[in-house]
Parts: C-alpha cells; structure tokens; sequence
C-alpha cells in the first residue's frame, strides 16, 4: 500500500517474518532456562577461576594462598588439607558446575539461531557436546581431594607411595601444566570453538545484537590464544584466560538478558511492519 504524504511517497509494506525472526512459543521455557544458566554461570560458577586466582595471586591484591599451581602430589595434598576450597578451585571444581550449565546455554542458543545457519550450527553443537563430555569425564578434584585425606590418615609408607602413585595417575587424568592429560585442554578447545561459532553466527541474527556477538568472539577467541601461550610462553598462561573470562563473563550477562526477552515474548511469527521512505 501506498500513501502520499507532505511531497514524499512513504510506502508501508506488511510482511510476513522471516523464518530467522520467527519465536517459536514451545521453547520460551528453554529459552528462560539458558537464560537463568548464563547468570549463574556469570556471577557464581565462571570457568577458569583458578586462573583468576593465579593472576590476582601474582599481582599481589591477594598475598595468602600459592601463587602458582602445585608442583608434586603432595603439594596438592598439604594445599587441599589446609585449604579445601582453594585447593578445589585451583582443580577447576567450579568448572564442572559451568560446564553444566554452558551445555544449557549452548541449547537455548542453538535453538534461537538454528535457522541462521543450520550447518554452522550442528558444528557447534557437535563440538560442544564433545567437549562438555569429555570434561566431565576427565575433572577430578573429588578425587583429589579423596586420596588427599587418605594420605593424611596413612600410617604406613607403603600406603602412602601407593596413594602418591594413585594421585600421580589422578592428575594426569585431570589435566594440570605440569601432567600430561589432554582431557581438560581438548574440551576447552572444543568448548572454545563452539563458542566462537555461535558468536560468529550472531552476527547475522536479527535475534542478537552485533555487541553481544563480538563479546562472545572475543571472549572464546581470548580462550583460543590460551593453546599459542602455552606453546610458547607457558608461564604466561593464566592472561589470555584471565581476559576470556572478563569477556566471558559480560558475554554470559547479555546473552543471559536476551534469552529472557526472547522468553518473555507474547507473539510468535506475526506479520512485521516495516516502513521505507523514498523521495519524489
């Protein structure tokens, strides 16, 4: 339809939405749920808080506690039985709770932008199906934290060497600088990645904005860096995740806010106006 008005043509189209605007009702449930995962995923369960602490510790505005990860089993021991929350952080404990809750987030998210790009999509989900798995299977700060009291109420050295040599294999399982496990590292990496695709597939979304996508490359791109300095530089690897979870962080916050908008829509696939204006 088309209407004069003051020498200008304003023409009003109605169109139907497009299949990447459309908000199906059947996932507002899921949608608020990813949304609930990525606040407490923000602001109680981040990933990667022994890296925050390590680098805190070594700007000294935390002067108690070590300022580098154990170096023997049984630094990880004495740590654990003087300090069991620190020790536990420092074992990525928290990150078994995020990972959780980033496989909520992931799910929301895919559904949100599964008509954006279909392809791109299943490759994240792929990848971060993988990587979640794998480090559930692969954390293991309560076994840690189990042979450290065994070693504490060991009397006999036999016990004791056989306890070493459990937690020797323990932490090579889990996966810390100075152990040989790959569990951890391969499902950051994947995790990472399928971040950063979902990110990038933001950015022809109409359901996000293009601040929220580039938080997100950032955020998982940062997190990504992590492989190059450990390669590197592996001293230094505690600030390229310290900076990927600042931005994960921000990103977790605006992707939290706008599932629960998406959630708290009324309407779903109704006409959309959109207007233009062309001079005479």
């Amino acid at each position: 339809m088309i209407f004069y008005q003051e020498g200008c043509f304003r023409m009003y189209k109605v169109e139907q939405a497009s299949n990447d605007t459309k908000i199906d009702s059947a996932y507002r449930d899921l949608y608020k749920a990813g949304a609930v995962a990525a606040l407490i995923a923000a602001l109680f369960f981040r990933r990667n808080l022994d890296a925050e602490w390590i680098l805190i510790r070594m700007t000294g505005i935390i002067n108690a506690g070590p300022s580098a990860l154990p170096d023997t089993v049984v630094d990880w021991f004495t740590l654990l039985q003087n300090n069991t929350l620190l020790g536990l952080t420092l074992l990525n404990l928290f990150d078994l709770v995020n990972y959780a809750l980033v496989g909520l987030i992931f799910l929301a998210l895919f559904v949100a932008l599964r008509r954006t790009s279909q392809s791109w999509i299943a490759i994240a989900g792929a990848l971060s199906i993988g990587g979640i798995t794998v480090y559930l299977t692969s954390n293991q700060a309560f076994t840690m934290l189990s042979l450290s009291k065994q070693y504490a109420a060991a009397n006999i050295e036999a016990q004791r060497a056989m306890i070493l040599a459990a937690g020797e294999a323990v932490l090579a399982v889990h996966n810390n600088a100075s152990y040989a496990g790959s569990g951890i590292y391969l499902s950051f990496l994947l995790v990472s990645a399928a971040g950063l695709i979902i990110s990038t597939v933001m950015l022809r979304s109409e359901f996000f904005n293009k601040g929220t996508a580039y938080t997100g490359i950032l955020a998982n791109g940062f997190g990504l860096c992590y492989y190059i300095v450990l390669a590197f530089s592996p001293a230094l690897v505690s600030i390229p995740i310290s900076i990927s979870a600042i931005f994960l962080l921000i990103w977790y916050l605006r992707v939290g806010f706008r599932l629960w908008s998406l959630g708290s829509m009324k309407t779903t696939g109704e006409p959309q106006v959109s207007a233009s204006i062309e001079g005479v």
